[in-house]
């Protein structure tokens, strides 16, 4: 193949893989990519939790229980690198909210096989001192119930149990933190 027709294949190929290979280059319309909240008012009111097989660090849980509270739900799975980057995070705002009213609730919806054992999750618990409550979604309902598509996945829930905020992955840790404690201020 002759030099000049090997280069406008290759220029083919790179044009036509553009798209979906670099950000903000596509169809697509630009997004904020320093934006990733969700204000979640049009999801309306949280579901509740379930298909859970195992509850670990706490009975079984419903959201109607859970009203008058702030609640943080925490979709996660033990295997996935961005989730245990996020969970430092998470515990700490347990940590530094529960007696005000913040209730955590981590759901661990496995992606692979493996994340099913109970055992396995409960090991994972213990390695990353999680002692909020933990849903484990092995059947995804849970996951379904609040449409949620990526790990991890934050969900805000308010005294009314409305969903007030949605971020998928890391980051936003700051951002998290303030409306947790813009509710729970408003509700003392």
């Amino acid at each position: 193949m002759p030099l000049r027709s090997l280069a406008g294949a290759a220029a083919l190929i790179v044009s036509s893989l553009a798209p979906s290979a670099i950000p903000c280059v596509s169809a697509e319309a630009p997004r904020d990519l320093n934006a990733p909240f969700e204000v979640a008012a049009t999801l309306g009111t949280a579901p509740n939790f379930v298909g859970i097989t195992n509850w670990f660090n706490s009975a079984p849980l419903d959201i109607a229980s859970l009203r008058g509270k702030v609640v943080l739900v925490d979709f996660w799975t033990y295997g996935c690198v961005n989730c245990v980057n996020t969970l430092p995070h998470v515990t700490a705002l347990y940590e530094k909210y529960k007696d005000r009213g913040l209730v955590v609730v981590g759901v661990h919806t496995p992606e692979f096989p493996f994340e099913r054992s109970a055992g396995n999750v409960q090991a994972a618990l213990k390695r990353h001192g999680i002692t909020y409550p933990v849903a484990q979604d092995n059947d995804s309902r849970t996951w379904d119930a609040y449409r949620n598509q990526y790990w991890p996945a934050q969900y805000v829930i308010d005294q009314s149990g409305r969903i007030v905020l949605h971020h998928d992955g890391e980051g936003q840790y700051e951002q998290i933190d303030r409306t947790i404690a813009r509710l729970l201020s408003a509700n003392s």
